[in-house]
Order: structure tokens, then sequence, then C-alpha cells
């Protein structure tokens, strides 16, 4: 989109709205009406499927509310996007209590009951965070009204070009997110197989809660610390591309990747020298883990590196090369590990 148009910007923002509307709307009624099969054929376990009915609005309101949030940020309005997703927690912790008590006084103590509730609780959160940037959006309608007035450099675009434009770069996206959940999903099936080589199966899953449970989410405290500066790098440079500013670039990259070294840093040296300690302190009752934070903790560094990184290259336009480099990454450590739990079990 060429520089100072507005209005283009703006007729480009309505049509992924309706696009991503219609798929939301698809995908809710797909887990609304296969909430059966899903449950009892593929999970296997009949007591979600009222979870996934519950679940199954929030798919639509994620849809919408997302595209409203990239708008936002476009415009280089993070408040927008972090007020939202902060209403949208609060909403999800207070109603999850609330709903889980009231239906368990009801139902008796249902655990299935309850686990709807608590999914239901979600829904509503989802809803609210986008009530609020429906009604942001609503208070800045005269300032973006001015803005289209003002519009220069407009180009007219068919609407099936533009779909095809947002597809084309929210489908490399799409696809980072998916095999982000993938590789975390692999430490769950080859984790406690490799394990059990050597250990009875209690403690190889006693191993991985560790993992999973307590040394995961150490590690994933300094990236959601350094997620602020990776999303707002791609308006920034975005933007700066747009004027052919290379300056600019240059010293946003330079400075987003400056504060990650800064954040990734010392979390990286702390939690290796301190991990006993930290674990001592935050889970005095459980505090075992102390070599796995320790190992761990050496990625730090390098995954909030390469989160800024590919931050950077999505503004620049690279949408691929995140992309290719996470699929990498995936079949690496699936590879790695098969062959490690392959050789395990022939030494055994």
């Amino acid at each position: 989109m060429p520089f100072g148009d507005h209005k283009g910007g703006y007729r480009i923002f309505k049509i992924a709205f309706a696009t991503f509307a219609m798929i939301g709307l698809v995908g809710s009624l797909l887990l609304f009406l296969g909430a059966h099969m899903i449950a009892n054929l593929w999970l296997q376990i009949p007591e979600a499927e009222m979870t996934l009915v519950a679940l199954s609005p929030a798919i639509f309101f994620v849809a919408i509310s997302s595209v409203m949030r990239g708008y936002f940020n476009a415009r280089q309005n993070i408040k927008a996007t972090a007020r939202s997703q902060s209403l949208e927690q609060v909403f999800k912790t207070t109603l999850t209590i609330i709903l889980v008590e009231i239906i368990a006084i009801i139902s008796g103590a249902s655990t299935e009951w309850m686990a709807g509730g608590a999914t239901l609780a979600t829904t509503f959160a989802t809803f609210a965070g986008f009530g609020y940037l429906y009604m942001y959006y609503k208070t800045r309608s005269r300032e973006i009204a001015t803005e289209i007035k003002s519009t220069f450099n407009y180009k007219y675009e068919r609407v099936k070009t533009i779909i095809k434009r947002i597809l084309l770069v929210s489908v490399p996206i799409a696809l980072t997110a998916i095999m982000s959940s993938l590789n975390k999903n692999i430490d769950s099936f080859t984790v406690v197989r490799s394990l059990k080589q050597f250990m009875s199966e209690d403690m190889a899953i006693s191993q991985y809660g560790i993992l999973g449970g307590k040394v995961d989410m150490l590690t994933s405290l300094p990236l959601s610390i350094n997620v602020a500066f990776a999303t707002a790098l791609v308006p920034a440079i975005s933007a700066a591309k747009a004027r052919k500013d290379k300056k600019t670039i240059t010293q946003k990259t330079s400075f987003s990747l400056l504060t990650s070294m800064l954040i990734g840093l010392p979390c990286t040296i702390g939690m290796c020298l301190f991990a006993g300690p930290i674990l001592n302190l935050l889970f005095p009752n459980a505090s075992s883990g102390e070599t796995i934070l320790q190992i761990s903790s050496l990625t730090v560094i390098f995954t909030i590196l390469d989160q800024t990184i590919n931050g950077a290259l999505q503004g620049y336009g690279k949408l691929m090369v995140p992309t290719i480099s996470l699929g990498c990454r995936c079949a690496g450590e699936i590879n790695f590990k098969y062959s490690t739990s392959t050789n395990s079990r022939n030494r055994s």
C-alpha cells in the first residue's frame, strides 16, 4: 500500500474484517456441530464435548478481534491492543472463578460441568476484549474519517485482489503459530517415551511434569516481556519501509535487538546461576528440577532474539522466512528426538 493511502488502508481493514468474520463464523459452527465427534473419536474424551461447545463462539470473536488489533497496531496504536488483552485476561480470571464456583454448587461439583463453565468464561472474556476494541474504534471514528479525507496516493484494488493479499500475509503467520504449538506438543510425545528407557514410567511422567509445568513457565516469562518489542517492531518497520526510510528501519531494529539482549541475557544468566533458589522460592513444596531449569535457561536468549528478528522480518515483508526457519527447527527437533529415542531403545 502506498504511503499516505489512508483510504486504501481503511478499505483493506473493512475487507479483512468481513473475510475473517466469515472464517471465524465457519470455524465456530464447525466446532459447535462437530464437538461430539471431536470429543468421542479424535480426543476419545467424551466429557470434553461440553467444553468444546462452550469454546466454539470464542473462535468468531478471536478472529474479528485479531483484525481490529492488527488495524490499531498498523496505526502504531499499541494501547488499544494492550488494554483489550489486559481486560480480556481480567474478565477471564474473574469469570472463571465465579462461574466455576456457581456451577460447582448447582451441579454438585461435577467436573464436566465445571470445565464447561471455565471454558465459557474464556468465551465471555474474548467477547469483552472485542467489545472494548469496538468501543475504542467508535471513539476514533472521526479521527479515522479525517485521515481518509486527507488521503493521497490512493490506488483502487479489486476486492478479490485484496483478499488474496490478506491471505498471502496471514497464512505464513498462521503456519508459524501452528508450528509453534506443534513444537510444544512434540515434547508430550517424545520426552516421556525417551525417559522411560532409563527410569520408571511414573518417574518419567514426573520429570516431564517438571519440564512442562515449572521450567517452561519460568523460561517463557522473559518472552512475554519481549513480545511487546517484537509486536511494536512490525508496524514501525512497515511504515518506515513505505517511506523508504532505511535509516529508521536500521535504528529501530538495532534498538529492539539491544533491548532484547538486555532482557534475555540477565534472565539466562540469572536462571542458570540461581536455578535452585528460584525454584525453592516459587515452589517451596516441590522445588526439584534445578538441572532442567539450568539447561533450559540457555535457550532464553536465543528464543528472545529469534522473536525480535521475526518481528523485524514480518515488518519488512519477509513473512516466509520465519515460517521456513521454524519448520526446519520442528523437523530437526522431531528427527533428533526420534533418533535419540530409537538409539536408547536399541541399547537397552
